[in-house]
């Protein structure tokens, strides 16, 4: 597999304070298996979708005990310049370029409304092996913000993005490519969210049914915020695990309505 292009999420992972809790709602809920974990790198362990690597779990290092959250990394050739360009752009680095081994080199940022993410320079692991459309991967995300001024300041500014905003006056929703391609989306928090909940990035992963999915989920103690819905690009669900990460569930092979207009904003 080649490397991805620079600003294309590539892999993601989360913490969890209950790995083998973690592991029994992922398999059920996405049909994850998952690999040995590696002691020597903090009990990594990985996760398959029918073979293919798809995401991580990994247990919290001491003093970093908390809120369980997806992190989304997004591709580099550089990650020490693109840590400079997050500092540069109002960001704030929060783990410093770090090689894992011959995997790669990986750096962990916040952008100016708050959202963490991570940088990932590949070296002999290149990120999600599953394609998109396959049940069990990683699909899209989309940066959830209060802020989209400043997180649509920042991002084509250190990722090489351009930009086009949907055209919906119900909806404050950016979307950012890649030599034309859709990478990632960004959307407005409304008042419907908790005024606690921080800006975050909200990960999607395919499923085959996305209401059978958010039945298994619900019977595991994971929670719907959102859905099932139909939109153009399938039908999805919002849910929190029951360590309180957030995510989404779509089946992509199931859609309703037109695609939205958009217009180039840079």
């Amino acid at each position: 597999m080649a490397v991805r292009p620079e600003g294309i999420p590539c892999w993601a992972d989360a913490m969890f304070s209950d790995v083998e809790g973690a592991k029994t709602f992922y398999a059920e809920v996405l049909g994850w298996t998952f690999g040995e974990s590696s002691s020597e790198y903090g009990n990594y362990t990985q996760a398959y979708a029918n073979g293919k690597a798809v995401a991580a779990v990994v247990p919290p290092m001491p003093g970093q005990e908390g809120q369980s959250q997806w992190c989304l990394y997004f591709a580099s050739p550089d990650a020490a310049a693109t840590a400079a360009r997050i500092r540069e752009n109002g960001g704030e680095v929060l783990m410093e370029p770090m090689q894992v081994g011959e995997f790669g080199t990986m750096c962990l940022g916040r952008e100016p409304s708050g959202a963490v993410f991570g940088v990932w320079q590949a070296g002999v692991h290149e990120g999600f092996e599953a394609p998109p459309e396959q049940p069990g991967a990683y699909c899209w995300a989309e940066v959830f913000t209060r802020e989209p001024e400043k997180t649509d300041a920042f991002l084509p500014a250190v990722f090489p993005y351009t930009a086009k905003q949907l055209q919906d006056d119900a909806v404050d929703f950016r979307l950012f490519e890649v030599d034309g391609d859709m990478v990632l989306g960004r959307m407005r928090m409304t008042d419907e969210f908790p005024p606690e909940v921080p800006s975050y990035v909200n990960v999607y992963f395919t499923v085959d049914d996305c209401d059978e999915a958010v039945a298994r989920a619900t019977k595991l103690g994971g929670v719907l915020r959102f859905g099932p819905m139909d939109i153009p690009f399938g039908r999805f669900a919002a849910i929190s695990d029951p360590q309180g990460a957030s995510l989404s569930l779509i089946d992509v092979t199931t859609t309703a309505g037109d695609m939205p207009q958009t217009k180039v904003v840079s």
